[in-house]
Order: C-alpha cells, then sequence, then structure tokens
C-alpha cells in the first residue's frame, strides 16, 4: 500500500521526523474517546506521534499532551448613554506539551513547555483532519524545542554541588472525564440595553443629575466568556471540561475641586449569566455609585497625620486583601535551578509556621460549587492536568499545612492535590479554585462595629472602617468613626501603610459571621469567601500623588 501525506501550504516539516512517522505501523487507540470528533481526533493523531515521535539518535518522548480550548466570548461596552462597541468572537487554540527524559528529571522549565497553534474554529466534516495538521505541526515544534531544552537543563544542572531531589513531573493516574459542553447564553439585546442606560444615568436619572457637569467618564460594559477544554495525554487521560463566566460592571469617574482623580468602579460577576444582578439591581447600583462618588468629591482630604490602628475592612475589602496577600503565595511554584527555596514568594519557608491568626483556618474546596444559592466560579472537579480536584487545608487554626500544588513537585509536596490549572492556551500552574476563610468564633456583623467603636472610646480617638479596595490596596470607600458617638464620615486620599502579610500573622483581632462570595473571572476562574476582618494595627497616611488639573471649561451641554 502506498500512503501518501499532503502537508498545508506554507509549513515547514523536519523531513528526518517525516521519514520516521511514516516508517511507523499503525497502532491501536490507547483509550478509546467517546462520540466527540475532535477528542477522536487528537486521540488519533497521539497515538500516532506516541509510536513514531523520534528523531535518529535522539531520545524518544516520555510524556506528550494535547489540549484543546475551545474559546466564546463576548463583550459590550456604553460610554455616556450610548453602545460604543460590540464583539463576539470564538477561537480554538491547541497546546501540546513535549517531555524529554523521565519523570526525575526532564525537559521542563518554570515557564512552562509546548507549542501554540491555532485550530479550526468550524465543526465541519474536515475539522477532524484539520485538527490533526495543526496537532502535527505543533508537535513537530514542541519535540525540537524539548531536546533542546533537555540538553541545556542537563549541562546547567551539573554547575550546582547539590542534586535537585524533587521530581520534575509527578505521575498520575489516567482519568476519564467527560463532562457536558458548555456555551455562552446571555440575553444580549436586553444587556446592551441596561449597560446603555447605566452609562447615561449621570445625565438621565434626576437624582443623580446635579453631578452631571463633574462626571468625567461613565463606562458600562458586560462580557462573557464559555471555555470548553479538550485534554489528551500519553497516560491514558481522556478530559472533556469547560466553565463560562460573565461580570457587568459600571465605572463613573469625576475630579475633586483640589484636582484628586476619584472614581468608582464595580459589578456583578457570575458563573451563569441568570445569576448577575437583575436590570434593577444593576441600575441602582449605578445610581449608588454616581451618588457616593458625588459624596467623595465633597468629602475632605485624610489627615495628614500618620495614624496607626484598628481598621475594620469589610467582606469585599477582606477579600481583595486576601487575594493580593494570601493566595499567590500558597500556591506553589517551583523556584528556579540551584536554589534551596521550597516555592516562590512570601511562603517560601514557612510550612509549618503560623501566617494568619489562630483563629482562623482556610481550605481550598474546588468541589464546592455552590454558597447560599449562587454558583462558585472557581469549583471544577478534574484539574487542567487531568487530576482529580480535591480539598486542601492551607491553613488550621493559623498555621500552614499545607500548599495548593498542580504536577510539578517541590519540597514535601511530591504529587499533586489537584490544583493544577490554566489559562487559555497557557501552561498549567498551580492556582485555587474556591478559597473558604473561616474563623474559629464568627463574631456577629454589629458586633464587630461595635468592637471597632470600643477600641475607639479606649484608645480615645477616631478610628477607621474601609468598605471597597482598588486593586493596589488602596482604599476607596473610606470611613473615619468618630469615637464620641460612632457616626462615620468618609474621607478620601488615604494608602495603607504596612498592609503586609506581618499584618495578617498578627493584627487580625476578630472575623465576622459574613462571609462575603467574591467570584473572579481572570485568565483563570476563582472564588475566594472571606468574612469581615478587624485588624488591631493598620497604617493610614495621606497619599502623596500630585493632583491633575480640572479641565478648563465645562463638558457639552445635556
Amino acid at each position: 500500500m502506498t500512503l501518501w501525506l499532503s502537508f498545508p501550504k506554507g509549513i515547514c516539516v523536519s523531513p528526518l521526523l517525516v521519514l520516521t512517522l511514516l516508517a511507523q505501523p499503525k497502532t491501536a487507540h490507547a483509550t478509546q474517546p467517546p462520540n466527540d470528533s475532535l477528542l477522536t481526533a487528537m486521540q488519533q493523531e497521539l497515538d500516532r506521534e506516541k509510536a513514531a515521535l523520534i528523531l535518529p539518535g535522539m531520545q524518544r518522548p516520555y510524556f506528550i499532551e494535547y489540549r484543546l480550548d475551545d474559546i466564546h466570548t463576548f463583550e459590550a461596552i456604553a460610554n455616556y448613554g450610548a453602545l460604543t462597541r460590540e464583539e463576539e468572537n470564538h477561537q480554538r487554540v491547541v497546546r501540546v506539551t513535549v517531555r524529554i527524559g523521565s519523570y526525575d528529571s526532564d525537559s521542563s522549565s518554570s515557564r512552562g513547555d509546548g507549542s501554540v497553534q491555532l485550530a479550526p474554529e468550524d465543526n465541519s466534516k474536515d475539522a477532524p483532519a484539520a485538527l490533526r495538521y495543526a496537532l502535527w505541526t505543533a508537535t513537530d515544534e514542541a519535540y525540537k524545542n524539548a531536546l533542546r531544552a533537555y540538553s541545556t537543563k542537563q549541562a546547567t544542572l551539573k554547575h550546582f554541588e547539590s542534586k535537585q531531589t524533587e521530581q520534575d513531573f509527578s505521575e498520575a493516574k489516567a482519568v476519564n472525564a467527560i463532562e457536558p459542553l458548555v456555551s455562552l447564553e446571555i440575553d444580549r439585546p436586553e444587556w446592551k440595553h441596561r449597560i446603555v442606560e447605566a452609562s447615561g444615568l449621570f445625565l438621565s436619572d434626576p437624582s443623580v443629575s446635579k453631578s452631571a457637569s463633574h462626571i468625567d467618564f461613565s463606562t458600562a460594559n458586560v462580557r462573557g466568556i464559555a471555555v470548553n477544554r479538550f485534554l489528551v495525554n500519553t497516560e491514558g487521560t481522556t478530559l472533556r471540561h469547560g466553565y463560562s463566566g460573565y461580570t457587568a460592571s459600571i465605572s463613573v469617574g469625576t475630579q475633586a475641586e483640589d484636582g484628586m482623580r476619584l472614581s468608582r468602579d464595580n459589578g456583578t460577576t457570575a458563573a451563569k449569566a441568570s445569576e448577575l444582578e437583575s436590570a434593577e439591581a444593576f441600575h441602582n447600583r449605578t445610581i449608588a455609585d454616581l451618588k457616593s462618588l458625588e459624596e467623595l468629591r465633597d468629602a475632605p482630604v485624610v489627615s495628614s497625620e500618620d495614624y496607626h490602628g484598628p481598621v475594620l475592612f469589610s467582606g469585599d475589602a477582606s477579600a481583595d486583601v486576601i487575594n493580593r496577600l494570601f493566595v499567590p503565595n500558597i500556591e506553589a511554584d517551583r523556584p528556579e535551578m540551584g536554589t534551596t527555596a521550597r516555592t516562590q514568594g512570601a511562603y517560601t519557608s514557612s510550612y509549618k509556621s503560623r501566617v494568619l491568626p489562630e483563629i482562623l483556618s482556610v481550605t481550598d474546596d474546588p468541589l464546592q460549587k455552590t454558597l447560599e444559592g449562587r454558583t462558585l466560579l472557581g469549583a471544577y472537579t478534574t484539574d487542567d492536568e487531568g487530576v482529580p480536584a480535591e480539598p486542601v487545608d492551607v491553613v488550621i487554626h493559623g498555621k500552614l499545612t499545607n500548599y495548593l500544588i498542580g504536577r510539578t513537585p517541590v519540597r514535601d509536596f511530591a504529587s499533586s492535590n489537584g490544583h493544577g490549572r490554566a489559562a487559555p492556551g497557557q501552561p498549567a500552574h498551580s492556582r485555587s479554585g474556591v478559597l473558604i476563610v473561616r474563623p474559629t468564633q464568627a463574631v456577629p456583623a454589629a458586633e464587630m462595629q461595635s468592637r471597632l467603636l470600643a477600641m475607639a472610646k479606649e484608645q480615645g480617638r477616631d478610628v477607621y472602617e474601609v468598605e471597597t479596595l482598588s486593586g493596589e490596596l488602596a482604599p476607596r470607600l473610606l470611613y473615619l468613626v468618630h469615637a464620641k458617638d460612632g457616626s462615620r464620615e468618609l474621607v478620601r486620599g488615604a494608602v495603607f501603610d504596612e498592609l503586609d502579610n506581618r499584618s495578617l500573622r498578627s493584627d487580625i483581632l476578630a472575623a465576622g459571621d459574613d462571609p462575603y462570595i467574591a467570584n473572579s473571572l481572570g485568565a483563570v476562574p476563582q472564588t475566594t469567601i472571606t468574612p469581615s476582618l478587624l485588624f488591631g494595627d493598620i497604617g493610614v497616611k495621606r497619599a502623596t500623588e500630585e493632583q491633575q488639573k480640572l479641565p478648563y471649561y465645562p463638558p457639552p451641554a445635556k
């Protein structure tokens, strides 16, 4: 029998690799895929490459993985009461990982390995064949890259005195998990109407229209994403799973009389479009943002005298603190070669040490799918390396007892606990799923306020309460709580001083009974659930940013 192979125009392939592939016999599937044309094509090409992929005189790969991300996105943006952009995209990306060497020592690096190619986007009868071509070219590139990386890595390792004790890649049992496909399900006309209305409320709603002349920008947007992920590897794993996420947000900005730029930016995020805020709630959110923005504009600047003392953080603000200071440090990323550190980050030497107060414990449980009727965006059953998810007690009574880890081992953690997660088209890294901060003795929200006021009276000074933060952990809505009567006064222009990992370890005095669900639709969907937290000693000081000049002339007339 004569076998003919035709290659897409413009693709350059190693002649030796072509001859090697042609010379290999046809092999049976290692795993019988389900009735899914994409998985079938991926498995067929994987079987062929597994049997044939070797250049003369070179090592054969010990591990190959094919991952296809089918990504469907929608976004609409409105400014000043008019729709300014609407986009809907569909794309398929394949990522091929080829590892040379062995589980103990291979070609991998901390940057991630493999090759990425665009895959055919349609579901025509020719799509599986086109997908196999994309996989074939990506495999060729990934194999050659792995050969070079392995040679370089082995030479580099010879320069270090101590030998590496952890495997480069942990072994995992084969998993066959086929979940239903997800789709982008959102009422596009309805949400476009909502964001157009929201972005123009500063002009149209009588309750806030008096501030129209002060508004520098008013933007509302809605976006959704549906990702279906297909994975096969030479260990026998066949996986199809996916997720969807939606967010609708409002952003309004102004300048105070002294030139300080101020803004309110927030929204609603959910795993299902049906769980986003209703039209009425989104409208009310926008009105509340506009009113609080006007209040901010008229609010006094925080005192020029530096403050160190009690600060009460809402659940919203606490979630931002935990996500910024805690979560990245429990996601175990292997340090660079030649170092003796366990992981990267602030907790590299904190294993079995106290990182939070004894009143707090932390669990990451990707298997918890809902809380209080809301779907948790970070939930999943199998991670993106084909390892079943499992709950991990990260902190018990303040002591760090575990890290979240994928299939790249670190010292004392030889195997994955199901937290290898990947952004579309990117390599997998250790990432949280559903992180839950639990107090051993939750304090009622009203009592948290009472404790803050009691501390103010005991210390004979006013204290602070923060409701929302910016991405840099700067307070957006910060209130001065007066010791005399407990009244609150909004202030602006403040930054926190020494809000760091030491503060998390030593300064939290109490935690509320009001768990706040923070769904995050980032490159990897995550959920953090945190109660309000009372810190005993946080620095608050006036920001030193130079203020901008006000506009020279008023905005257009309504």
